[in-house]
């Protein structure tokens, strides 16, 4: 008989959306056979999802929680904007946002911790839902954000309830100062992050060879305009600043005011709180960005 494998079980379940220990069965059942245990399961009536995991899931809700110095975003999808609107969907990925400020940023970790309210773990809950439902559903992926010192802020857009929206970001602000005058100054700049969608926190941060690639582009745009050699490297680098402003956050136009930069916006605040604000990092999730809709 072929070897069980967790890879050959994970498989089945993202094809299937049945649970862990239906799918071992399965694939004990069959062989080891994918193919055979899909339809074993859909015999059986254990995958209700199984018609329905080929749709295309790019709605649903991203969520947001925070406790202090720890904050945690998650995006579940479904089909249809609709279903975003059900409460009982509503509370799972409530749930979901509250678990994985607990319990760390591993998605399988997270499938296995047992549902609030339930007797069912969080995967099989989301099986349950694509049933009872009839939509497919997907948990897409979750991030956590912690400091030492400081305060992490969410900010939600388009909410359609407390913490559940379109957008979802996490702001972590490091700062021994005074939390009910920093929280404030994160929750504008979470908003300015939801709007101007920030890459990178600082130009330190820039990935290497995106940056040499776009050096490449004003190399060839500059050499286009009958610039000379000699001239060239240094008016590339001053061309950059504009791609840095575009992408990296403390170099961006900071968008409540439309005047500051964002880095002159914390070097204030620091004034004010009398003590050093640090950004140390954020979060931005788009609801259903990167998934190919056709």
């Amino acid at each position: 008989m072929a070897e069980i494998t967790a890879a050959l079980v994970k498989d089945l379940r993202e094809k299937t959306g049945a649970g862990m220990m239906d799918c071992k069965r399965a694939l004990a059942e069959t062989s080891g056979d994918l193919e055979g245990a899909v339809d074993w399961l859909r015999k059986k009536g254990l995958s209700a999802a199984a018609k329905k995991a080929g749709r295309v899931a790019a709605e649903g809700l991203v969520g947001a929680a925070t406790s202090g110095k720890a904050g945690a975003l998650v995006e579940v999808n479904t089909e249809t904007d609709f279903v975003a609107r059900n409460e009982a969907f509503q509370r799972y990925v409530h749930n979901l946002a509250e678990l994985t400020l607990r319990g760390g940023e591993d998605i399988e970790r997270l499938k296995a911790m047992a549902f609030p309210g339930s007797a069912r773990n969080v995967g099989d809950e989301l099986t349950h839902m694509i049933a009872t439902i009839g939509e497919n559903m997907a948990l897409r992926r979750l991030r956590r954000l912690e400091v030492k010192n400081g305060l992490v802020i969410s900010y939600v857009h388009s909410a359609l309830a407390p913490g559940l929206g379109k957008i979802g970001v996490l702001v972590a602000l490091e700062s021994t100062g005074d939390h009910g005058k920093l929280a404030p100054v994160g929750s504008k700049l979470a908003m300015h992050v939801a709007a101007a969608n920030p890459q990178y926190l600082d130009i330190g941060a820039v990935d290497k060879a995106v940056l040499e690639r776009e050096r490449e582009v004003l190399r060839e745009q500059t050499r286009a305009q009958g610039k000379s050699e000699d001239l060239i490297p240094k008016i590339v680098e001053g061309r950059l600043r504009k791609f840095y402003e575009d992408v990296v956050l403390l170099e961006q136009t900071y968008v409540v005011d439309g005047e500051s930069r964002v880095k002159q916006v914390i070097d204030a605040a620091a004034k004010e709180l009398g003590a050093p604000v640090k950004v140390a990092g954020f979060i931005r999730f788009a609801l259903g960005e990167g998934i190919p809709k056709d």
